[in-house]
């Protein structure tokens, strides 16, 4: 059972922004500019992504 996979990467900086969404950046796996992380598509992490989608480009 393959699960389809999306991949976030995070192309704004963090500084600046606020604390809940610094945490979600974590939460998902980013930490650097540029730096980019495989994820299970849930809706756990698409709600994630919506929150700071200013932040982040997502493929897949």
């Amino acid at each position: 059972m393959a699960d389809k996979k999306i991949k976030v990467t995070l192309v704004k900086s963090v500084i600046g922004t606020k604390q809940d969404h610094r945490a979600t950046v974590k939460g998902l796996g980013l930490r650097k500019l540029n730096s980019s992380s495989e994820l299970i598509d849930t809706p756990a992490v698409r709600g994630m992504i919506q929150k700071v989608q200013y932040l982040v480009k997502v493929e897949g």
